[in-house]
């Protein structure tokens, strides 16, 4: 059976974006019977920017509740918090005192904001510490990650190796998982969906607003009555990720034929999603009336992370010589 590990970033409600391109296929990949999944909330990430205690805990829930709504099974896998795990941070000491200040300076998630140094912290400095940490406390085999994240496995690797050499075979070098299939969805202005763009669709908001932001999708002047090129429309992009097929070619159909208006494409797409995630939605929105039913699932996870990041401590600090 393979270990597999994903972390979360707690930023918020997760938008379509994140449910198509992460939360959904990681949950199909945790089905397997031959894989067992640690999936868990990096709370202690978001930390390096985010300042505001009632945000920082609300932001935790909705995410949580994202992945329970989708039908994640905290029975056969582990779902946990990142910062009930107190462990983390010891072995983040032990990997902080053997890896090189050039490596860390040479991590995109510092170069990116090297110019501003007055921006950044020390919690954003030794970030891929940090993520090493989350990976190699659980023994973890296999990490599916985007292409933006590949630099911080490569330096996970890296500095399992370096202690590895200095005390002995200790930590498991995990594999990258990269899925070229992985979809980029495009957002209200046709960009990659993204909260930093303001361009996502929150499909757990009440109707009316969920309305709102769908009829905000940028279209092009066409006039309704003349024909209309789909490929081009960031409404019928997003359309047939969630539509049927048949669906899919009706609307393409609708486009060439004219007389057909994007405020008609943007209805169809309100109705798909309405019809697509009704349980998911009514789920989510129970868990967030409820949050006593998260923290329970949370520390359930977390009390069998915590059992597999203690016997991997005990295996470091016997090395180093505690």
């Amino acid at each position: 059976m393979a270990r597999i590990l994903t972390g979360i970033q707690s930023s918020g409600v997760p938008h379509l974006g994140n449910l198509l391109g992460a939360i959904i296929p990681a949950i199909e990949l945790s089905k397997d019977a031959n894989n067992e999944s640690l999936f868990f909330i990096a709370d202690m990430h978001s930390l390096t920017t985010i300042r505001d205690a009632k945000q920082l805990k609300e932001n935790t829930y909705a995410t949580a509740a994202a992945w329970l709504a989708f039908g994640f099974d905290t029975n056969k896998n582990i779902f946990y918090r990142q910062s009930d795990i107190a462990e983390v941070c010891e072995l983040m000491w032990y990997l902080n005192c053997n890896t090189p200040y050039p490596m860390l300076a040479n991590a995109h998630s510092f170069k990116d904001k090297a110019s501003k140094l007055h921006h950044v912290n020390a919690g954003l400095f030794t970030y891929p510490v940090l993520m090493a940490s989350d990976i190699l406390l659980y023994d973890a085999e296999i990490v599916p990650v985007g292409k933006d994240q590949k630099q911080h496995l490569e330096m996970t690797r890296d500095m399992a190796k370096a202690f590895n050499h200095t005390y002995g075979e200790t930590l498991i070098e995990p594999e990258s998982r990269i899925d070229e299939r992985v979809m980029i969805i495009p957002g209200t202005d046709g960009q990659k969906m993204s909260k930093s763009y303001n361009n996502f669709i929150n499909i757990f908001l009440p109707d009316k607003k969920l309305r709102k932001q769908v009829m905000g999708i940028q279209t092009d002047s066409t006039p309704m009555e003349d024909p209309k090129d789909p490929t081009s429309c960031n409404v019928f992009k997003i359309y047939k990720l969630l539509a049927s097929q048949e669906q899919t070619n009706n609307m393409e159909l609708n486009y060439r034929g004219g007389n057909y208006g994007y405020g008609h494409a943007k209805q169809a797409l309100y109705e798909v999603i309405i019809e697509k995630y009704a349980q998911e939605r009514i789920r989510f929105n129970e868990l967030m009336d409820n949050t006593a039913l998260i923290e329970q699932e949370l520390l359930k996870g977390a009390e069998k992370a915590r059992s597999i990041a203690q016997n991997v401590l005990k295996r470091v600090r016997t090395k180093i010589g505690y």
